[in-house]
């Protein structure tokens, strides 16, 4: 059975307005061109979130902090999100949308590269999602991998890469989550899928030790 447009405009306009701060995030996004998920990514992420009511999200990848407003808007009381990105610039922007939509004190900002942040992380982390630099999701994986919590999740955006990567196309981007997605669905220690959501959206369990 096919999804068709008409499937999606329709669950588009069935659900709730997404409120101010998120709309104008999204025009912005849409209208500079900035990477940001869906949202029909950012509401599976949030009833992710929901669902298993994190008290440690980790974000590799903020931009302006779309993602970031919808896991942390679900939050459970004493949850917090680390979200890294180097770029200050946009996570100041991030900020002020994030200071509108009440959630400031749930989030801590990293501006360092993630693989030079991920290995002084303290282990325990019941939440990731990844959405940065694309040659290097293979990188954050294993880097992660030892600080998840075991029935922790790990999710990651973009892995169709709108149509590429099942089309055959080869470039450096596109291989190399070609290559993610094989290494991510057959990985020992998760328990993993993708659905086709937005771009794409990997979710991985961590298996019980043992």
């Amino acid at each position: 059975m096919l999804v068709t447009d008409t499937d999606l405009q329709y669950l588009e306009g069935v659900h709730a307005p997404l409120g101010p701060v998120l709309e104008e995030m999204l025009r912005t996004g849409r209208a500079e061109g900035v990477p940001i998920v869906s949202p029909a990514s950012g509401r599976l992420l949030r009833v992710l979130v929901t669902a298993m009511a994190p008290k440690r999200i980790l974000e590799i990848g903020t931009a302006i902090g779309f993602s970031t407003l919808w896991m942390a808007s679900a939050l459970p009381a004493g949850g917090r999100i680390d979200t890294i990105d180097p770029d200050r610039s946009r996570t100041d922007r991030a900020r002020r949308y994030w200071l509108r939509a009440g959630v400031t004190d749930r989030v801590r900002v990293i501006n360092e590269p993630a693989l030079r942040v991920l290995p002084r992380l303290a282990p325990g982390i019941e939440f990731a999602f990844i959405d940065a630099i694309k040659t290097e999701y293979v990188a954050y994986l294993d880097a992660l991998l030892p600080k998840m919590a075991p029935g922790g999740m790990i999710t990651v955006d973009n892995v169709l890469w709108s149509g590429r990567i099942a089309g055959g196309v080869h470039d450096e981007d596109t291989d190399a989550l070609r290559a993610f997605n094989e290494h991510f669905l057959r990985h020992e220690q998760l328990e993993a899928t993708i659905v086709p959501v937005g771009d794409g959206l990997g979710m991985g369990v961590i298996r019980p030790h043992g």
